[in-house]
């Protein structure tokens, strides 16, 4: 059964330093729960990351992660994939979803690669949003996970979401909610948070099913469904 609905918890308005300091607060206790938190597409090195990213959008990681080893195996490299003909990409990945554009866009994407950077992997967000199929996001993910630079905050699903629930934002597009979490999250963690916040949302701050008495973040977020779960001391035994 889903959880008893309770009246919305009463704060008074949030300061922009006191939103900073329940932000750090937040990322805390998701280290403490999530601590071996990552990206959760599987490749091998930062161009496969890239590919891996660009078949994700409107689709699974999970679903990414069990295409890719048939597509690396056939095109592990930007030189190849270049070479790719359009039909067999698309039947590749054709469970991937909008498997036309994707193909279209890796091979694309592999050839400008190769033509404006040798091949190599640009480290700039600025750069890397030139190549077909990669837009701010990918961009992101690719900086962060693959090189560890920070050059904003992915905002997928799960932390549009999840950020609206912990008041941390009342913005409705990727773009507006990612400048306000750029702004009251410390730049170090920039990289790590959607990674925090996608294990969250798939253990606990799941959609349709929130499990906020188990929730670590119960007592910092505005929007928790229930009470958290009080355990009573035990008496001491008698002598």
């Amino acid at each position: 059964m889903p959880p008893k609905s309770l009246p919305p918890k009463s704060m008074s308005p949030e300061s922009q330093s006191e939103r900073k300091a329940r932000a750090r607060k937040i990322i805390s206790k998701l280290k403490q729960a999530y601590p071996d938190s990552a990206c959760s597409l599987a490749h091998k090195n930062v161009y496969q990351l890239m590919v891996s990213t660009i078949l994700s959008a409107q689709c699974t990681d999970e679903r990414v992660n069990m295409v890719t080893p048939s597509l690396f195996k056939r095109f592990p490299t930007p030189q190849k994939m270049a070479g790719a003909k359009q039909e067999e990409l698309e039947e590749l990945i054709r469970t991937t979803g909008f498997f036309r554009n994707k193909a279209k866009s890796i091979k694309n994407n592999a050839m400008q690669l190769l033509e404006n950077h040798g091949g190599e992997i640009p480290r700039t967000l600025d750069e890397l949003t030139k190549l077909p199929g990669v837009g701010r996001k990918t961009g992101s993910v690719v900086l962060g996970a693959g090189f560890s630079l920070a050059e904003g905050v992915v905002v997928d699903t799960h932390v549009v979401r999840i950020a609206q629930l912990l008041k941390l934002t009342a913005q409705k597009t990727p773009e507006k909610i990612e400048r306000d979490l750029m702004e009251i999250l410390p730049k170090k963690d920039w990289i790590i948070w959607t990674h925090l916040i996608i294990d969250h949302g798939r253990a606990i701050c799941i959609a349709r099913r929130p499990r906020c008495p188990e929730c670590v973040l119960n007592r910092l977020c505005p929007s928790a469904l229930t009470p958290p779960v009080t355990r009573r001391k035990k008496s001491p035994a008698k002598a």
